[in-house]
């Protein structure tokens, strides 16, 4: 194996690891995983590897589709997100068997989105406000909290933090939900509302 077919490898082990650590900074929790550590540096090898070997040989390409097609993920994807990564480090894979000047340009535009719109959501932040709506199901680490109270508050309602809410008709209460990406945000939101009088409940959970 000479250099210039070990270039190619050193690229896309290296990005993936840039892309995980990318989406670690930006707040997506479920990247530090082992499993998610070793896919993302393992997966744009594999493509690349594959398309190597199928390519210019029209046999071995339609043995491979076979093959690959009873290949399928088995845990379920948390989120959009995650699902458009795994497609970002195949293509990778693919990109740098054709031209790795393609392969670059996407690891570079990739780093930039995950990392520009961080710094978006920081600089709303600055003003109080959120560039995006935090959610259960992205993999973020972020932190929960419940509130229980016996009367509608308005206040709560309108909180860019709030995630569902509903009412128990049967015991008369009104159980709100929220997420807070810091738990400085949270105990802030705690104090502003565990004085109401008409509050029954209040459940915080800090992961």
């Amino acid at each position: 194996m000479d250099l210039e077919e070990i270039k190619p490898l050193i690229l896309l082990f290296i990005s993936g690891f840039l892309i995980r650590y990318c989406l670690i900074y930006a707040g997506q929790a479920w990247a530090k995983s082992y499993a998610q550590t070793v896919t993302f540096v393992l997966l744009p090898i594999i493509t690349y590897v594959i398309t190597k070997t199928i390519s210019g040989n029209l046999a071995l390409s339609l043995g491979m589709i076979g093959a690959l097609s009873i290949v399928r993920f088995r845990h379920p994807v948390k989120s959009a997100l995650e699902l458009v990564v795994y497609f970002d480090l195949i293509t990778l894979g693919i990109s740098a068997s054709v031209r790795t000047k393609w392969a670059i340009q996407l690891l570079l535009c990739t780093i930039f989105i995950i990392l520009f719109i961080k710094v978006i959501q920081i600089l709303f932040k600055k003003f109080g406000k959120s560039f995006y709506k935090t959610s259960f199901n992205e993999g973020s680490s972020v932190h929960n909290l419940e509130v229980v109270l016996n009367k509608k508050n308005d206040f709560i309602e309108k909180s860019e933090f709030l995630i569902n809410s509903f009412e128990n008709i049967e015991e008369k209460k009104f159980i709100y939900r929220l997420v807070f990406e810091n738990k400085k945000s949270l105990l802030k939101f705690k104090n502003e509302i565990e004085n109401d009088q008409h509050l029954l409940n209040i459940n915080l959970n800090f992961n």
